[in-house]
């Protein structure tokens, strides 16, 4: 079996850069310096307005790209200058939460870094509220722990929401991963309507989170939206016992330590975790 280091330091189908790869040659490797490079070359689509900027549809429509190779190749077609130049807002890519997550996490394993994309829940966007979201873990060899990066935070952003953490090295609980946040909700500790983003909230969306942090785990990292054959229907009221039961044990795994790492990448098997048809990289 390959060691969890070695599996989280290599690419996946999705953030491999294909031919780009030597344009993260330059990028620094600090990861606050990183993180404000990769914050110059992504334009969050949700707070666009914020910085003054007016999108298109057509523009938005740019967070469905999902391979950072593509995103690559449209953020060099908005500009062509090497990927350490901080765009003007309206040159930047358009993409979200997980772009910024997992655009950093193709950067340090392209360093030899082990790093993995994670989704669930950040506490701090919307008081009482946990709003999906995504953020980066990257191994941190000398201190042998997972460090949490949320790299879509400027400072801008940090100074909207009165950030008052390290955002380059988040305490725990500010984001929870989805496994967290179903487990409060099914034992009662939280309230599940209070889980999601927009109008979609609840159990079936915490669930689909789960999944989506496990297969993220497994190196395929998901847009927010992609549905696989596991998760819960849209807005479904009652999950069925059979399908709570495998999203307890994957919540489990997915909130154990490198220990799990064997069970993490079986357990996708166990849950036939097929993509829907017309799903593709």
């Amino acid at each position: 079996m390959e060691d969890w280091r070695q599996y989280y330091a290599t690419q996946s189908m999705i953030t491999d850069p294909a031919k780009y790869g030597p344009f993260f040659n330059a990028l620094p490797s600090d990861i606050p310096a990183l993180c404000r490079s990769v914050q110059g070359l992504i334009l969050h689509g949700h707070w666009a307005e914020r910085y003054g900027v007016k999108l298109s549809e057509e523009r938005r429509q740019e967070a469905n790209l999902r391979k950072v190779s593509r995103q690559l190749g449209r953020i060099m077609e908005l500009n062509d200058s090497p990927l350490t130049t901080t765009r003007p807002l309206e040159s930047r890519i358009v993409g979200n939460c997980r772009d910024f997550s997992v655009f950093l996490t193709a950067v340090l394993r392209h360093k030899g870094v082990p790093a993995r994309a994670r989704c669930g829940f950040g506490t701090y966007f919307i008081p009482h509220h946990y709003e999906d979201h995504w953020v980066c873990q990257y191994w941190e060899a000398n201190e042998e722990r997972w460090v949490m990066v949320d790299a879509q935070l400027d400072e801008f952003q940090r100074n909207w929401l009165n950030i008052g953490f390290d955002t380059f090295d988040m305490p725990e609980g500010h984001f929870l991963p989805a496994g967290r946040a179903w487990q409060l909700s099914r034992s009662g500790q939280a309230d599940p309507e209070s889980f999601g983003i927009l109008d979609c909230h609840g159990m079936w969306f915490i669930g689909g989170n789960v999944v989506r942090d496990l297969l993220s785990l497994n190196k395929i990292e998901l847009l927010p939206w992609d549905m696989w054959g596991l998760m819960p229907g849209e807005k479904v009221q009652d999950i069925p016992v059979e399908q709570a039961g495998l999203l307890d044990r994957i919540a489990s795994v997915t909130l154990a330590g490198n220990e799990a790492f064997t069970e993490i990448l079986s357990i996708g098997d166990k849950a036939k975790l097929s993509p829907l048809p017309g799903w593709k990289p």
